[in-house]
């Protein structure tokens, strides 16, 4: 029975706050790539898709597939 409920409650509690997480549009960046951002924007706006992949690209080393893919996902165009 005990099973049960600690089952439940990983269901209902930490699965769906791994989910929002996953989901979340900000991006994590280092200090590194901060100082890559600043480099190349002096007002980086990451809903511009230009910006967005070059920043992805250069700064945070994606490819163009992932890139594009990861900026269209949080809302670039």
């Amino acid at each position: 029975m005990r099973l049960r409920r600690l089952v439940g409650l990983i269901v209902l509690v930490v699965l769906p706050a791994l989910a929002t997480g996953a989901c979340s549009q900000d991006m994590e960046t280092t200090p590194e790539q901060r100082v890559c951002i600043a480099q190349r924007f002096a007002i980086y706006d990451a809903k511009q898709l230009n910006q967005c992949l070059e920043v992805c690209g250069l700064c945070m080393k994606g490819s163009a597939v992932t890139c594009h893919t990861s900026c269209r996902l949080r809302g670039a165009s």
